[in-house]
C-alpha cells in the first residue's frame, strides 16, 4: 500500500478545497487533494452547476431573441441551436476543468490523488483508486465533498431512461419537445426558463401550492407571471406517483387534488433539492458528528466535532452556493496558518442570492415579509424595470426593482430585483449594506449612462 503523509488533506476539489490548497501550498504547507472523479476538478459549479447552466441560459436567450426580429423558428432549428449550445457548454467545461487541475496540481507542495476517500480514523484516509488503495495520514483534514441530488421515491423512477438530475440533464444531445420538471425550487425554475426559451414545452410539477414561498407575495406572483409568458406551465399540488418509459419518451402519472392524471413527456428533470454528500465517507470512524440530513455539524469556525477536521461548502449544510464555499475558505485558512482572525459564521457578511430565470430574480438582506416578522420599521421603494432607459434599449422591460430602507438610519435593509442584470446590480446593494452606506449615497451617485445600475437614482429618490 502506497502511503502519503501531509500537513493538510483535502477531500474534494471544489471551490473551498482548491482555494485552500493553493493558499496553503504557497505558505509552504504540504497539501494532498483527493478527488473521486477527474470530471470534477474545480467542483460542481465549474463542471455540472453554475457555469455550464449559465452558458445554456445565455445561449437560450440568444435564440429566444431571434423571434423578436421576425426570424421563424421550428423544431429543427431549435434542436440545431440546442446542439450547438451544448457543444459550446462542453468545450467550456473541458477548458475550465483542465485549467483548475493544473492551477493546483502544478504547485510544488500539492499532491492530487484521483480516487474515493473514506476515513480509517481521525487522522487517516484510505483512497480507493480503482486499481489500488492508498493511505493518507494528515495532521489536519478538510471535508469538501459537496452535495448530491435528492431523488424522491415513486414507482419505476430507478428504471426509467428518461429521468435526470440537474447534472445528468446537461448531457442531453437533443432538445426535448416536452420536458417535465418535478420541483419548483430555484434549480427547477432556472431549467424551466431556459429550456422554454430553447423551444421545449415545459411543465413544472410542484407538490404543494407554493412558488418561492420565502419571497413577498407580489414578487413571487411577478416571477410566476413571467414564467407563464415564457410558455412554462406550472401544475400545483401535483405529486408524482409513477413513470413508465414509452416509445416517445416517458409517461408521468401524478396525483393532483385527489385526482390521478398523466402526461406524455420526452424527458423528466427531478429538481427536488440536494443533500450533503457524506454517506460513503465512513465518517463515524473519525468521530465526526452528523446532523439530521447527513450534514457535518460545525461550530462558527467550521470545525467539526473533531477539532482538526473542518467542513466547507455544501457538505456542512446551509446555503449551497459556490461563493459561500469561497467564503468558508476565508474562515478556515487563518486557523490552518495559526493566524488570529475574528471572521467566522457569526460575523459573516450579508450575501446576495440570484435565481437565473429570465430575467434574474436577485435578493439581499430583508424582504418585506422578513422585515415585518423581525419588527423592522422600513420604507419601501418600488419601480417597474420598464422605467429604466437601458431596459428599453435592450428590449428587456420585464420585472421590477424594490428596495427597503430604515427611515431612522437611512441604511438599506434589503432589496429584491427582478430584472435584466439583477445578478450584477444586487452586488452593489450588498456592498452598501455591509459597509453601512446610506441609501442617499447610492441615490446621489453618478453612474454611467445608459446602464441598469443608474436606476438607483430614480428608485432611491422614491424613498
Amino acid at each position: 500500500m502506497n502511503e502519503y503523509t501531509t500537513d493538510v488533506a483535502i477531500i474534494g476539489f471544489g471551490k473551498a478545497g482548491k482555494t485552500l490548497a493553493g493558499a496553503l501550498a504557497k505558505k509552504g504547507q504540504a497539501v494532498t487533494v483527493i478527488e473521486k472523479s477527474t470530471k470534477m476538478y474545480g467542483g460542481t459549479c465549474i463542471n455540472v452547476g453554475c457555469l455550464p447552466t449559465k452558458s445554456l441560459t445565455h445561449s437560450a436567450k440568444i435564440i429566444d431573441q431571434l423571434s423578436e426580429f421576425g426570424i421563424e423558428r421550428n423544431a429543427e432549428i431549435n434542436n440545431q441551436f440546442f446542439k450547438q449550445a451544448m457543444d459550446y457548454k462542453t468545450e467550456l467545461v473541458t477548458k475550465l476543468n483542465k485549467k483548475n487541475y493544473h492551477k493546483i496540481a502544478d504547485l510544488e507542495n500539492v499532491t492530487v490523488l484521483d480516487g474515493f476517500a473514506h476515513f480509517k480514523d481521525d487522522h487517516t484516509l484510505l483512497v480507493d483508486t480503482g486499481t489500488e488503495t492508498l493511505k493518507v495520514t494528515a495532521a489536519n483534514i478538510i471535508i469538501g465533498t459537496g452535495s448530491t441530488a435528492v431523488i424522491p421515491e415513486f414507482e419505476n423512477n430507478q428504471n426509467s431512461q428518461h429521468i435526470h438530475t440537474s447534472e445528468e440533464i446537461l448531457e442531453l444531445t437533443d432538445l426535448p419537445q416536452k420536458l417535465g420538471i418535478i420541483g419548483a425550487g430555484p434549480i427547477g425554475l432556472e431549467f424551466a426558463s431556459y429550456f422554454a426559451e430553447f423551444g421545449s414545452e415545459v411543465t413544472v410539477y410542484q407538490f404543494d401550492d407554493s412558488l418561492l414561498p420565502r419571497e413577498d407575495k407580489d414578487d413571487a406572483a411577478a416571477v410566476l407571471e413571467r414564467l407563464k409568458e415564457l410558455g412554462v406551465t406550472i401544475e400545483f399540488n401535483a405529486q408524482a406517483k409513477r413513470v413508465q418509459d414509452t416509445d416517445e419518451g416517458v409517461r408521468l402519472t401524478f396525483e393532483q387534488n385527489g385526482e390521478e392524471k398523466s402526461a406524455e413527456l420526452n424527458e423528466i428533470l427531478v429538481a427536488t433539492g440536494r443533500i450533503p454528500n457524506t454517506s460513503k465517507l465512513n465518517i463515524e470512524k473519525a468521530g465526526v458528528a452528523l446532523g439530521a440530513r447527513g450534514e457535518i455539524k460545525v461550530n462558527k469556525h467550521l470545525q467539526s466535532s473533531v477539532e482538526h477536521i473542518w467542513a466547507v461548502g455544501d457538505v456542512k449544510g446551509g446555503p449551497q452556493f459556490t461563493y459561500i464555499s469561497l467564503d468558508d475558505y476565508r474562515i478556515v485558512l487563518p486557523q490552518l496558518l495559526g493566524e488570529e482572525s475574528n471572521y467566522n459564521l457569526e460575523t459573516r457578511r450579508v450575501y446576495p442570492t440570484a435565481t437565473f430565470v429570465d430575467p434574474t430574480f436577485a435578493r439581499v438582506g430583508f424582504n418585506e415579509k422578513e422585515a415585518t416578522e423581525a419588527g423592522k420599521n422600513y420604507k419601501v421603494a418600488k419601480m417597474p424595470v420598464a422605467a429604466v432607459p437601458k431596459a428599453q434599449v435592450l428590449r428587456e422591460t420585464s420585472g421590477f426593482l424594490k428596495i427597503l430602507v430604515d427611515p431612522e438610519t437611512d441604511l438599506i435593509l434589503g432589496a429584491s430585483f427582478f430584472s435584466y442584470e439583477a445578478h450584477e446590480m444586487i452586488n452593489l446593494i450588498a456592498l452598501a449594506i455591509n459597509e453601512n452606506i446610506s441609501y442617499k449615497s447610492l441615490r446621489d451617485g453618478i453612474y454611467t449612462h445608459p446602464t441598469m445600475s443608474e436606476s438607483m437614482n430614480d428608485l432611491l429618490e422614491m424613498v
